[in-house]
């Protein structure tokens, strides 16, 4: 039986791209064991049909942690029995790579996003070069690789000639939908992490202009406090709601109570602009029309199923006048809604695993669906 490892930097709580890959590895009879880290604040983790293992760590951000969690990770794999190590992100890495290395086993890299421009390095040149140093010397050297959108996996063989399988971040099918009735107040709905560059302040002060409707919240992040602040300061208590951290298991009842869905990530840095965020498709499978931002590949999912609009980022009032005109052309809502169905039922992992298992059957993976 195979024995797979894979490596996350997070509490495992609500990262469900990860769920979905190991649950998917074990239709191949293997044993999976996730290892992702402990914070303080961390909540438990669920009952899950894989082992889990959490890293408690002395540090919790900066070099010292990337360090840290690279060495705890190649310790721990380098006295265990394992075939494959999946590392998730460039984070994880270094202590994959070597582990793999000095035991002969295969390496797979999972990129959730375009790591070197993500937002909170665009602007620090010194970590920017020392993340892409370690890109550069270890992903050329990976043969098996797969990302989130078809933008960055061509970005990387451009830069590194490297293969990427193209495998989204899509939810499970969800086949039926309880909605509740209509409601006078509409609810907007953001749920993600609470990082710079996703609009979220956007989001909040827009809402001075919007009667009638409330926005809510869900995720955690660098900016929580900040958002919280804004919230108060601008007395909009009563029409922003901030839920915090919800586990994936119980996020889709939630995501169903909202009538349109954000993903309004700014232009700051090519991870954003490239980005093809998994809060759209949970809010395809709540069959919810959405508004995002005009860039590549959300505009691509957009426009191919006619299931909401653009928005291109200016000031809360213009963002207010978008919202407002979305609930107000009521058959164009309509037609959208409908829509939503149809996307729902190309847009789900049960379609999607099926390159992940062609990736890891090249590896020597036997899937009891032969389907693949």
């Amino acid at each position: 039986m195979k024995r797979i490892y894979i490596a996350v930097t997070n509490d495992l709580v609500t990262d469900n791209r990860i769920h979905k890959v190991a649950c998917t590895l074990l239709k191949s009879d293997a044993r999976v064991t996730v290892i992702g880290r402990k914070r303080k604040n961390s909540l438990p983790v669920d009952s899950r049909p894989y082992k889990t293992k959490r890293f408690r760590l002395l540090f919790s951000q900066g070099p010292a942690f990337y360090l840290e969690y690279n060495i705890r990770l190649f310790l721990y794999l380098f006295f265990r029995r394992f075939n494959i190590i999946v590392s998730n992100d460039l984070d994880t890495l270094l202590g994959s790579y070597y582990a793999g290395k000095v035991r002969f086993k295969s390496i797979v890299y999972d990129s959730h996003e375009y790591f070197t421009e993500v937002p909170e390095l665009v602007d620090r040149e010194f970590p920017k070069k020392v993340w892409k140093l370690l890109e550069s010397k270890i992903l050329p050297k990976i043969k098996y690789a797969y990302t989130v959108s078809e933008s960055i996996a061509k970005t990387y063989h451009k830069k590194y000639g490297v293969e990427m399988e193209v495998i989204r971040n899509l939810p499970y099918f969800v086949k039926t939908i309880h909605k509740s009735k209509e409601n006078s107040i509409k609810e907007i709905l953001y749920q993600g992490s609470l990082n710079v560059g996703r609009g979220l302040e956007q989001m909040i002060d827009s809402m001075q202009f919007i009667e009638d409707a409330k926005l809510t919240i869900i995720g955690d992040g660098d900016i929580t406090n900040q958002l919280k602040q804004r919230i108060e300061q601008k007395n909009l208590g009563n029409k922003v709601e901030m839920k915090g951290k919800i586990p994936f298991a119980e996020l889709p009842k939630h995501t169903a109570t909202a009538n349109l869905g954000l993903a309004l990530e700014e232009n700051i840095g090519l991870n954003y602009y490239y980005a093809l965020p998994n809060k759209l498709f949970d809010y395809i499978q709540a069959r919810i029309p959405v508004l995002v931002s005009p860039f590549p590949e959300m505009q691509k999912v957009v426009n191919k199923y006619e299931i909401g609009t653009i928005y291109d980022h200016k000031d809360p009032q213009e963002l207010a006048k978008k919202i407002k005109e979305v609930f107000e052309l009521k058959n164009r809502y309509k037609k959208w809604q409908e829509n939503t169905e149809i996307a729902a039922q190309d847009l789900c992992w049960e379609n999607e695993e099926k390159v992940l298992m062609n990736v890891y059957s090249r590896i020597g993976l036997k899937f009891q669906q032969a389907n693949i």
